[in-house]
């Protein structure tokens, strides 16, 4: 199974990228710790400084991600603000709420399903009103496949699950665990026709326009009429409007309690400056989302559809518990292939760095976003060192419940990797492409690259590339740069294959391989 296009933003400025470890600073700049989901608002910031006064300069992270950053005190002294589409899972975590300020919410967003029209005009829903139920028995009797982004790495994602069990449970004022213990059977009917997964609501977008096969998306109200006004689409969604309800996003662009005074002046310029009726007309001109302010009226193209808000989990322990269902349980499984250099030049910190990254992976980072990142029940793993040539491939199968004991042998396994002897990546990548070949499976499969160096035993990128042209399941490769990498021929491994690069030079690779997680 093919998992999307996706391309990591570690960080960027409106005035150009910040790739330093502490956001640029000074009088006039504010400095905001955002999800990618507003990134598309960075042409109409860049003008805040003309218009107010203020400098912003955005820093991307996942959704749980920046929660930890948050709710630890990470982002104490580093950022000002913050800017996801909802802080309702930030709002669970112990401790959070003394970080944060006051909150101007911005914008309008519900997640909706959207389907071709072709489809949805079979199925009947373009004529008549449609329940989460209807669609989860639609799923359940295969009449139509769908992408979502994962919930453990974006909002839309996450939304998407909360709303769908909500509904399916019946839930009340807010969603137990209990409920969504009860709702399980019928999330793995509607998950069963879930064929495409991403990290981001933008990416799942573009992986969906050059899939072809897929019937929809679960994403944002935004991110669906974005694409119908593309023009990249062969034919138009229709946006269905579940009655039962659905969960908004509402962008609250939140001041931290840790901000110092003269960053709350140019907080209040900035979101008063958002809320002007000028500035909400060309919000919901620009990137499709409704305005906020009663002033402005949404456009025709929102429909008059009525907006059920669903309810939300009021405990972090029944959103835990949810993500978990859904990774562990519900959506289909996953199958990783990682292709790990260890030749000579890892000696020393580097593949200290390695075996650091896959214990991780097995559960030591007991963080929101690490345990959700870690080795996931029912997936198959499968390490494949090389050097001078590739080594020889171990799979780990983890089991449905009690996955401890193989999270342990993959531990160990790891703190045995060595390092010494040549780089041979095209080689060893294409021995992973044998593996998928001789064994296809129905899973989320992807291949992790990763490697410090330039290639230099066995074939090379052009002997690969004319290899990956004739196999008959195209599988993508993410590309972590570490070290001395060659960039430009690890990119251009990304781009024949679909998938993308993360820059664990600067950073911790740990990182890198957390957030590649969130795409397969």
């Amino acid at each position: 199974m093919l998992v999307p296009l996706v391309l990591l933003v570690a960080s960027a400025a409106c005035g150009g990228a910040d790739t330093s470890d502490t956001p640029a600073d000074g009088p006039d700049v504010l400095r905001v710790l955002a999800g990618s989901e507003v990134g598309d608002l960075e042409p109409l910031l860049g003008r805040a400084e003309d218009a107010v006064g203020v400098r912003v300069t955005l820093s991307y992270a996942g959704t749980l991600d920046g929660a930890d950053q948050v709710a630890s005190g990470g982002a104490n002294g580093r950022y000002d603000a913050t800017w996801f589409s909802s802080n309702r899972y930030l709002s669970l975590i112990d401790g959070a709420a003394a970080r944060l300020s006051t909150q101007t919410k911005v914008m309008v967003s519900p997640v909706l399903l959207g389907l071709k029209a072709s489809k949805a005009r079979e199925l009947g829903w373009d004529a008549k009103p449609v329940t989460w139920s209807d669609i989860a028995s639609a799923a359940r009797a295969g009449k139509f496949t769908f992408g979502m982004t994962s919930p453990a790495a974006s909002n839309s994602g996450f939304s998407a699950l909360v709303g769908v069990t909500a509904a399916l449970s019946d839930a009340g004022e807010a969603l137990e665990e209990a409920q969504i213990t009860a709702a399980t059977p019928r999330l793995k009917e509607f998950f069963s026709a879930q064929t495409l997964t991403s990290g981001s609501s933008g990416w799942l977008a573009d992986a969906y326009t050059k899939e072809g096969t897929v019937d929809g998306l679960v994403n944002y109200e935004s991110v669906l009429l974005g694409l119908n006004a593309s023009g990249k689409l062969s034919e138009p969604l229709t946006l269905v409007y579940p009655g039962d309800g659905v969960v908004t996003a509402d962008y609250p662009l939140t001041l931290l309690s840790s901000a110092p005074p003269e960053k709350k002046e140019l907080y209040g310029k900035l979101a008063a400056w958002l809320r002007t009726p000028e500035i909400q007309r060309e919000i919901m001109t620009t990137t499709h989302r409704r305005p906020i302010v009663p002033e402005v009226r949404p456009e025709p193209r929102f429909g008059t559809a009525s907006l059920v808000e669903l309810p939300f989990p009021n405990r972090r322990g029944a959103a835990d518990k949810l993500i978990g269902v859904y990774l562990n349980q519900v959506r289909r499984p996953s199958r990783t292939l990682f292709v790990l250099d260890t030749s000579g030049s890892m000696r020393g910190e580097r593949i200290a760095a390695l075996k650091q990254a896959l214990t991780a992976l097995s559960g030591a980072d007991t963080s929101a976003s690490g345990s959700f990142s870690r080795f996931r029940d029912r997936e198959t793993v499968t390490m494949i060192p090389f050097n001078t040539g590739p080594g020889t491939p171990r799979t780990f199968t983890l089991p449905d419940r009690d996955a401890e004991p193989v999270l342990q042998r993959i531990r160990s396994y790891g703190e045995g990797l060595r390092a010494g002897g040549g780089t041979a990546i095209f080689d060893s990548l294409r021995a992973a492409y044998e593996q998928v070949r001789s064994s296809p499976s129905e899973d989320f499969t992807s291949i992790v690259l990763m490697t410090d160096g330039e290639n230099t035993d066995g074939g090379s990128y052009d002997d690969f590339a004319a290899h990956y042209a004739s196999l008959p399941v195209k599988v993508r490769t993410f590309v972590v740069l570490f070290g001395d990498s060659d960039v430009d021929e690890m990119r251009r491994i990304a781009e024949l294959t679909g998938g993308a690069t993360f820059d664990a030079r600067q950073g911790s690779l740990a990182t890198a391989f957390k957030e590649i997680r969130g795409y397969q």
